[in-house]
């Protein structure tokens, strides 16, 4: 006899890496990168386009990786609360926000989320799209203390293209590592609450 609960955890698996490995590895890989934007004085009208060209490139690279976190995240929420009704969980309707399903769930599943910064990286994503959808504020503040690496002033492959001051949501760099990292964590949450036999505990993604 099938039974949903036991089963879900592998579907979202199953899911969120065809997320990534049909949508959005292809859709990086296919953006231009530049690995350093060449600065000073353009000795021709030709050069400073090619520059310029080049900062949009990198820019809208950004911009793709940090829509994907987002997408991640809302993905990867949204499981929760599912799988969280499937399991029956007693006063679901009072958790808030979701940290509080995230803690829940991995009660039910016995998941320690110390183990392999699991729980870290699952925070640091949420955050991540928190910043993404709302810019400065709270989460922003949050990231920038969990996760400095995310931000770089001295980076000389990337130009901020947004107009005033510097605000720090918009400079967020989320690189394609930050991606392989994101996307392995919530694999692996969801490998590690398999109960059924040959659970992928420990998903194929490394870091380049």
């Amino acid at each position: 006899m099938m039974v949903l609960s036991e089963q879900l955890p592998r579907i979202f698996q199953a899911n969120l890496a065809r997320l990534y490995e049909r949508i959005i590895e292809p859709a990086m890989d296919g953006l231009v990168v530049h690995p350093i934007l060449e600065d000073g004085e353009a000795r021709s009208m030709d050069e400073f386009l090619d520059r310029a060209g080049a900062q949009v490139d990198n820019y809208t690279s950004n911009e793709a990786a940090k829509s994907f976190v987002l997408t991640l995240a809302a993905v990867f929420e949204r499981q929760l609360s599912s799988w969280a009704r499937a399991m029956g969980l007693v006063d679901l309707a009072k958790l808030r926000g979701f940290q509080e399903h995230l803690l829940a769930c991995a009660n039910l599943a016995s998941i320690d989320l110390a183990i392999g910064d699991l729980g870290t990286e699952l925070t640091e994503i949420f955050t991540v799209a928190n910043v993404v959808r709302h810019g400065e504020g709270a989460s922003c503040e949050r990231l920038r203390a969990m996760a400095p690496a995310l931000w770089s002033d001295t980076a000389s492959d990337y130009v901020d293209l947004m107009p005033g001051p510097r605000l720090p949501s918009e400079n967020l760099r989320i690189r394609r590592n930050d991606l392989v990292r994101y996307i392995r964590a919530t694999t692996r949450f969801w490998g590690r609450a398999d109960p059924l036999p040959m659970a992928v505990t420990d998903p194929p993604y490394w870091l380049s």
